[in-house]
């Protein structure tokens, strides 16, 4: 086979597409100020692992992930303290300027708090009940329906969130029973799929027949399996246009969650499944909670999503680049810019689309650098002890010395400034 041969085009060979498949289309919810599917933004939420009858430690976690980030924040209702708490939390968040939504995490006894504690009630922005948890036989379709008129009542959505781990017994039990009879029964995780799946659009037709509009619902399936997890999805996104809430649950700790998560959402979102999403990760003991924002951010902006803070792009290093400098450097940045982003959106508008390049060698190094905003191309083992660096693809400026990292450091805030601090300069016109 010739040269030629291999590089010839097959009629057949469609053109290579990049990016993702178009969004699926749902019906959008308002919550609180936050849009959520019909084409807005896909939102990152998380959830506060606090106490909630504990009004001071609840409100700095929720303060911290909305800073983080976190466009709505869940909270656990689990009893009368906690929903007594509830408004307190929000009129000390107010007062601090915080106004992400707060959504209430009902199990067991929602209908019973939210219909003692209306002042709870009004100051959550949305309920997330589960279809397993909401109550047992009989009561199972009055408690949902006082939760669902209670919403009504207040002009609040609701998610409708099955899962896994508390399915609903009885429809699992009778789909298990139907396959069973079949003459082609499927295996019973797939039966358990079809429950989970079932479960969510059988709650939300219950809720619509109750008097809850489609735009103020949205669903979940939530499994701990990643392809699991992307079976169901899949299923609900071509039963259903309601919108829809992303996440792996109890998706474990460090690494193991955070690639979890990553692969199973890259999937659903690389097929337009998903309006909102959450990062389930496990903290370690005292752990830093925002995590799981920055992860979930990191998702969105790496498939080109959306853009939350501005990129750099550092090379893994190997035996050229033996020096720790270009990975303390890329460290440095990208610590000082996520410190920096909440004064930055405000000071310099657009600032989240900078790209930055530390680079460690001269084999990659100019390369990289080039292709980002401003970029530098650190000396690696037995090169010149000379830095070169990039502003918009041309050569701007060769650092040297002990004082490389931080002269570069300086040089992308005078870029920032420079470049966005006139973005800025022209909206004030305006």
């Amino acid at each position: 086979m010739t040269d030629a041969d291999l590089l010839a085009r097959p009629q057949d060979v469609k053109e290579i597409q990049a990016g993702p498949k178009g969004r699926h289309k749902t019906v959008q919810v308002t919550v609180g100020n936050v849009k959520v599917g019909g084409g807005a933004p896909i939102v990152v939420q998380s959830m506060t692992n606090t106490d909630t009858a504990d009004v001071e430690s609840t409100v700095t976690q929720v303060a911290a992930l909305a800073r983080a980030g976190s466009e709505m924040v869940r909270i656990t209702v689990d009893r009368e303290e906690a929903a007594a708490a509830v408004p307190h939390i929000r009129e000390k968040l107010d007062k601090m300027g915080v106004d992400v939504p707060l959504i209430g995490d009902f199990h067991y006894i929602g209908h019973k708090l939210l219909a003692e504690y209306p002042d709870c009630a009004a100051a959550l922005a949305k309920y997330r009940i589960n279809p397993g948890n909401v109550g047992f036989k009989n009561k199972r379709d009055s408690q949902f329906t006082d939760i669902v008129e209670i919403a009504i009542k207040n002009n609040k959505a609701i998610r409708i969130g099955a899962n896994w781990g508390s399915l609903d017994q009885e429809l699992l039990t009778r789909l298990m029973e139907d396959n069973a009879k079949s003459p082609n029964p499927i295996d019973a995780r797939a039966v358990t799929r079809e429950a989970m799946v079932q479960s969510a659009l059988l709650s939300a037709k219950r809720a619509e027949e109750i008097g809850l509009p489609k735009d103020k619902m949205i669903l979940s399936a939530k499994v701990s399996n990643v392809q699991d997890l992307i079976a169901v999805y899949r299923e609900l996104a071509s039963r259903s246009d309601y919108a829809i809430h992303l996440g792996l649950t109890e998706a474990g700790m460090g690494s193991k969650g955070i690639v979890a998560s990553s692969a199973a959402l890259g999937i659903l979102l690389q097929d337009g499944i998903g309006d909102t999403i959450r990062v389930s990760l496990t903290p370690e003991p005292g752990g830093d909670r925002t995590l799981e924002v920055k992860v979930g951010q990191e998702i969105l902006q790496t498939m080109g999503f959306r853009t939350f803070v501005p990129l750099v792009a550092a090379c893994p290093g190997c035996g050229r680049t033996t020096s720790t400098v270009f990975q303390e450097l890329a460290r440095d940045i990208q610590s000082f810019i996520r410190d920096e982003m909440p004064n930055w959106k405000t000071r310099y508008p657009g600032v989240e689309q900078l790209n930055v390049a530390v680079m460690g060698c001269i084999v990659n190094g100019p390369g990289e650098s080039k292709h980002a905003n401003i970029g530098i191309s650190l000396p690696g083992t037995g090169e010149t002890p000379a830095a070169p660096v990039f502003v918009d693809g041309q050569k701007f400026r060769t650092l040297r010395g002990p004082t490389i990292a931080a002269d570069f450091k300086a040089l992308v805030i005078d870029y920032i400034d420079q470049r966005y601090g006139a973005n800025a300069k022209v909206t004030a016109a305006e």
